[in-house]
């Protein structure tokens, strides 16, 4: 398999966590997401993924698929090993929310495009865009610490014991939030289970600083 991937951005991170949880081969494909405009902006990258993002995994079975949570409950379909989801209907839906609380409304409003689109044509300050991040990302971490406090109090991971597709995107997200300088002191949960995580070699071999593109 081949991934896709810009060494900080967080969707391609949690998938990186996700292949090295399921002990996956797979080979790292930089596409430099600043330099010279963007390189996923580049018609060949488009033939790769229309939308213009990162991450794509190309595969010789399925061929080259996108979005993060589709590749990852993809790998947990068709590779064997970990579960990166439970076999309980109900603590699929709980893990899947708490994926989705991530990605589908933290990431989405605070990704590189849309922070150039803030400063550029919106032609709001440093100060605000800032402030615009720190907003919804703590948003967004509120609701999942107290998720976790209702549902799995005291857990190593999201759900219990083993870490799967929730850890994946709550770790990948925390990485820009520390970059940014947003304080996690007051979430005890999600500092745990962050701690915890890092201590595992599929996470650490994840971590941006460790990528072939870092700089």
């Amino acid at each position: 398999m081949k991934l896709y991937s810009y060494w900080r951005s967080t969707a391609a991170y949690r998938v990186r966590i996700a292949l090295n949880l399921k002990q996956a081969q797979y080979d790292i494909i930089p596409v430099h997401l600043v330099k010279n405009g963007g390189e996923q902006l580049k018609e060949k990258y488009k033939e790769i993924n229309p939308q213009k993002l990162v991450p794509a995994l190309k595969t010789k079975e399925s061929g080259t698929l996108t979005q993060s949570m589709a590749i990852i409950e993809y790998l947990d379909e068709v590779l064997p090993g970990h579960n990166l989801l439970p076999d309980n209907a109900a603590d699929r839906a709980f893990i899947r929310s708490l994926s989705q609380l991530v990605c589908c409304d933290i990431h989405p409003i605070n990704n590189l495009r849309v922070l150039k689109y803030l400063t550029g044509e919106m032609l709001l300050s440093q100060d605000q865009k800032s402030t615009w991040y720190e907003h919804w990302v703590l948003e967004g971490l509120l609701a999942f610490e107290q998720r976790l406090k209702n549902r799995n109090r005291g857990g190593r991971y999201c759900l219990g014991s083993e870490p799967g597709m929730a850890d994946c995107c709550l770790v990948s997200q925390l990485y820009n939030a520390h970059r940014f300088d947003i304080s996690i002191a007051n979430f005890s949960e999600i500092r745990r289970i962050e701690e915890n995580c890092l201590k595992l070699e599929a996470f650490d071999k994840a971590r941006p600083e460790n990528q072939v593109d870092a700089e």
